[in-house]
């Protein structure tokens, strides 16, 4: 089983959250109705993100404050030891499953908290030869049948691989747009149920 983490394991979307808090919220507004038709999900998270100057360390404290896990995570984290495949950033990501007391593998990229912005550090930056953009696809295990669980863009092209997807939000309109099938979950609790 593979978990995205923005939006998936969180209930709001943390990188959207630092945007918010501590990003140029016109570049951000801007830049996200631009994903995917004019700009690359590449350009439009490194634009994004180096509007971002706070220290790290206050960043995280913020999240690690206010960052929500979804109902069930702890019982489907103990259950399937899933994956987590991110494209957000270990630096925010680990301290929140610290907090939680969960241990799991996570696939994430890296930062460079400037205080001129943040830069990414691709964990494979690489375009996928299936999309053509930066996507998690090529980071997705071998191991069939594959478990999807997802909320977004970043999700797409890896759900389209899977052998079983759970979406919501924007991956559930995309999903059903094209014709492919999904369950539709709100909590992990609705995942765990429909695996049993």
């Amino acid at each position: 089983m593979v978990l995205d983490w923005d939006g998936t394991v969180t209930v709001r979307d943390t990188q959207w959250m630092l945007l918010e808090r501590f990003g140029d919220r016109e570049v951000f507004a801007r830049l996200e109705g631009s994903l995917g038709t004019s700009l690359s999900y590449r350009e439009v998270m490194e634009q994004e993100i180096a509007t971002i100057t706070a220290p790290l360390q206050e960043a995280v404290a913020f999240l690690v404050a206010t960052a929500e896990v979804r109902p069930g995570f702890h019982g489907l984290a103990r259950r399937f030891r899933p994956l987590v495949l991110s494209s957000g950033f270990h630096e925010t990501i680990d301290p929140i499953l610290a907090r939680e007391e969960v241990a799991l593998e996570v696939v994430a990229n890296r930062l460079d908290p400037r205080p001129d912005g943040w830069r990414v550090l691709w964990d494979d930056d690489a375009p996928c030869p299936e999309c053509g953009d930066l996507c998690k696809r090529r980071a997705l295990p071998d191991a069939h049948p594959l478990v999807y669980v997802g909320d977004g863009y970043s999700d797409r092209c890896a759900a389209l691989a899977a052998d079983r997807v759970f979406a919501r939000g924007s991956l559930a309109r995309y999903l059903a747009s094209r014709g492919v099938a999904f369950d539709a979950f709100e909590t992990f609790d609705d995942v765990a149920a429909a695996l049993s």
